[in-house]
């Protein structure tokens, strides 16, 4: 074993369990592929200021959470802890918005990295699949979006998950509210820290998990009591539209994001399977976060759904994947001119399309047969000299157990119709 190890909180991904991974990165990003979202791929590392102006300088990612570095040249950057700011600062500096289809419609999937202490479903490295909507400000959008989130996660097999939905209203109405809960909170017994972000982003108190905190949070005012009626109707239209389309949801009028920089439609999605970390991706609309890295106003709406939390679930309802086998055909070659005349089936089959394998390495027939079961191929080529001198090769299938002779000049034919 080497001396290395993978860094603490983080993980490796490594076959089988990788394939669960590449199956839920295709399931969600399916139903964004068919309702056009193109894919994008930004830098693993940012300017750290992109994020302290989109995230927020009083988020716990900006504050204690991010990975920073300088660069030999003196640049302050920052390991990317989340995809939205990324996605539009490379759709802003490309001038996707100029192209003059709106909305700009995304997709994208990668690795993110937070300092957090870790725990099972919280890692210092996660993988997450996301969306974005930039420039149309449009309910429709916000539903669409939850609406694939949503299929995305049945066509998994996903059943014990809960979509809570809430509105954070707009620059016109959430000033009157965040006035009214500082003043709510100002007096009650809390910590320096907390206090401090009273004044910075009094919301992100209510997303405090602490008991001693939420037990003082029971009167605090309700967000929906101030909404302006903009706002009101453009939640009910978002509602009105998700329960046309027989997705359910839960109001949830104390959610709120980790992240400053949502405005109005607010969700999560949510497992009660994975106890504390039960999140499993969320998101909402951000209408003013172009502005504040230095664009024009583009509303938009997203979201990011977890890699690693949907395995999880996935394990928590006992759901399993519909993987297929690796590979279709394992050749195993008794002796030095069968190597040579196997490999070159093995490389034909490949090119026409079929997973094929090999028994590297010059092994007996049966450590190689038991390599051949562990691939998981339906069917075993074998040849050894006797079958060359008649110019066949044993095809064996794996499932059946039936062996026959195959004339070598057939053996691609045979397999691609078998297999087709």
């Amino acid at each position: 074993m080497s001396t290395f190890q993978a860094p603490k909180g983080t993980y490796d991904l490594i076959p089988p369990d990788s394939a669960k991974f590449l199956a839920v990165r295709e399931a969600i990003s399916a139903p964004l592929r068919d309702s056009g979202y193109g894919y994008i791929e930004t830098p693993g590392f940012e300017d750290v200021e992109l994020f302290a102006r989109g995230v927020g300088e009083s988020t716990d990612i900006v504050t204690k959470e991010m990975y920073t570095l300088t660069t030999k040249g003196g640049a302050e950057l920052a390991l990317r802890p989340e995809g939205t700011a990324s996605v539009l600062r490379a759709a802003l500096e490309a001038n996707l918005h100029k192209a003059g289809n709106l909305p700009v419609k995304l997709w994208y999937s990668g690795s993110y990295y937070r300092y957090e202490r870790p725990q099972k479903g919280r890692y210092r490295h996660f993988s997450q699949v996301g969306a974005e909507a930039i420039g149309t400000e449009d309910p429709v959008l916000d539903a669409e979006l939850i609406i694939l989130a949503d299929q995305a996660y049945r066509s998994l097999g996903l059943r014990r998950f809960r979509i809570l939905l809430n509105s954070l209203g707009d620059k016109e109405c959430r000033p009157v509210y965040r006035e009214a809960l500082q003043g709510f909170l100002r007096d009650l017994d809390l910590d320096e820290e907390t206090r401090r972000r009273i004044e910075i982003n009094p919301l992100r108190v209510l997303d405090d998990k602490r008991p001693e905190v939420r037990k003082q949070l029971t009167d605090a005012p309700k967000l929906r009591d101030h909404l302006c009626d903009a706002c009101k109707a453009y939640h009910e239209e978002v509602r009105a539209l998700l329960t046309a389309a027989g997705v359910a949801f839960e109001d949830d009028e104390t959610l709120v994001r980790g992240l400053d920089y949502y405005t109005r439609t607010t969700f999560e999605f949510v497992h009660d399977g994975l106890g504390a970390q039960s999140a499993v991706g969320g998101g909402g609309r951000y209408d003013g976060l172009s502005e504040m890295i230095g664009g024009p106003a583009l509303p938009s709406v997203g979201w990011a759904l977890g890699v690693d939390r949907t395995v999880l679930a996935l394990e928590a309802e006992g759901v399993g994947l519909d993987i297929p086998a690796t590979t279709s055909v394992y050749a195993v070659p008794l002796g030095e001119e069968a190597r040579r005349v196997l490999f070159g089936v093995v490389t034909e089959l490949r090119r026409a399309g079929v997973a094929a394998d090999f028994a590297f390495g010059g092994r007996g027939l049966k450590g190689a047969m038991k390599s051949a079961n562990r691939s998981g191929a339906r069917f075993t080529l074998v040849a050894g000299e006797r079958d060359l001198t008649e110019g066949v090769v044993q095809l064996k299938d794996m499932e059946s157990g039936e062996q026959a002779a195959v004339p070598l000049a057939e053996v691609v034919t045979e397999l691609t119709g078998r297999l087709g």
